[in-house]
Parts: structure tokens; C-alpha cells; sequence
């Protein structure tokens, strides 16, 4: 039986998007960008806990948004997170409910995760270790050397674009993390740190729609997907 917890790290800045705010606070139609990346984990199947890892400054205002959907099934939980994402994680992980099984690691501000995205996921990495969200590559993409010359160009067909969530069995992630942290290494996402102690991890094939809001432009086109009513605004 897949009992799930969902990580949400919430502490980075709002530098990039020229903002005083972090940005999983900002407003997106009447609610946090936060509050619509929670809303739509809450239908997944096996979801039992939600781990919002968070900054110093930000605390009272993500457990205010915590005890807004906390239920008799689900857990909503707030940490300090770190300096770097992956401290973040690696707080949220000590936090996990001993029941939890699975684990899924969501950046805070992609508000537009699908419940069967969610939920194949899940069930691809309950059979194979870890499974990941990604997208395919549109652009060519080209490997440079030091001084930006080409050194090769990867077949399109191949390469993907990561998203999350990326979602693991808990004894898999857990080692995963104190191997990294032990040894000082720092991955560009979960699934990096899995690969690195041998674990197997599936891509499935994910949704555009489910961008990262990074740039103002991020959210001039969130505010888009919205008014196109694909995704229900929380009342």
C-alpha cells in the first residue's frame, strides 16, 4: 500500500523574479503560488503527509497556510529549510511520518501538477525504485567545452527536460541523501543523487504546462494557464 509524503521546499528568494517575496508566496489568482501546488496534491491517491521546508522569515506564514489544509487523513508540516534545496530536503526527510513509504519531492512553485501525473508516478517508482516527471527536449542542445566551443551535440531523442515531482521509495531517498550529504556532493536535482548510489529511475513523460514560475514571465503565463480554466483557483 503506497503511503505518500510530498516535500515541498519553499525557501529560496524572489531575486529572479525582482521581487522582495519568494516566490512560492506571491499571488496567483486570489492565492499563493504555494496554495495552488498543495491544492492540487490533496486528490492523489495515498497522500498521507505534506512537508513544507521553508525559511526562518517565512515560518509563520507557511504554517498559517498549513493549518489551512490540514484533514483527519493529511498531515500538513512546516521546517526550516536551508541554505542550499538540498538542505531543505534533507530537513523534510528527518520530519516524515514513520508510516510514509513513498516519497515525493515538488518544487513549490510548479502549481500545475495533474493528480494522474502524480499518481503514475508514484506507481512507476513503487515498482522501480524512483520515478521522475520530464518533458522531451525542443531545443538542440549542444555540450561546450570551457571556452564555449561545441564538443558534441546529443541526439534530441534523448535528452529531457527534468520536472518534478521525483518521486522515490523512502529507504532509497534516505540513502541517497546521507551518502550526499556525508560526502559533501551536491546534485542539480533527486534524481541525480539516486543515480549516484546505483538506484534506477524512470522518466515519464510529463505535461509543459507543469513550468516552474522563475521569471516575471513565469507568471504572466501561469496567470494564462488559469484564465484558460484548465486548473480550478482555490476559493
Amino acid at each position: 500500500m503506497i503511503r505518500l509524503a510530498v516535500i515541498l521546499p519553499a525557501a529560496g528568494t524572489g531575486s529572479r523574479m525582482r521581487t522582495e517575496t519568494p516566490k512560492p508566496y506571491l499571488r496567483l489568482k486570489g492565492a499563493t503560488i504555494l496554495e495552488h501546488t498543495i491544492r492540487n496534491f490533496l486528490r492523489v491517491d495515498g497522500l498521507v503527509q505534506i512537508v513544507i521546508a521553508t525559511s526562518n522569515q517565512w515560518m509563520s506564514q507557511a504554517q498559517s497556510i498549513a493549518s489551512s489544509f490540514k484533514s483527519d487523513t493529511i498531515t500538513v508540516d512546516v521546517v526550516e529549510g536551508g541554505s542550499e534545496r538540498q538542505f531543505s530536503i534533507h530537513h523534510a526527510l528527518q520530519s516524515l511520518d514513520d508510516h510514509v513509504n513513498m516519497v515525493a519531492v515538488h518544487d513549490a512553485v510548479r502549481p500545475f501538477i495533474t493528480t494522474s501525473l502524480v499518481e503514475l508516478c508514484c506507481t512507476e517508482a513503487r515498482d522501480h525504485g524512483g520515478a521522475i516527471v520530464a518533458v522531451p527536449a525542443k531545443d538542440t542542445i549542444k555540450r561546450v567545452d570551457a571556452k564555449g566551443f561545441i564538443q558534441e551535440t546529443p541526439k534530441r531523442s534523448t535528452i529531457w527536460q527534468a520536472q518534478t515531482p521525483q518521486i522515490f521509495q523512502r529507504p532509497l531517498l534516505e540513502r541517497a541523501y546521507k551518502k550526499a550529504i556525508a560526502e559533501d556532493y551536491f546534485g542539480t536535482d533527486d534524481a541525480s543523487l539516486v543515480e549516484r548510489i546505483g538506484g534506477k529511475v524512470k522518466v515519464i513523460a510529463g505535461d509543459r504546462r507543469n513550468l516552474k514560475i522563475t521569471f516575471p514571465i513565469d507568471l504572466r503565463v501561469a496567470e494564462m494557464i488559469l484564465e484558460e480554466g484548465s486548473f480550478d483557483v482555490p476559493q
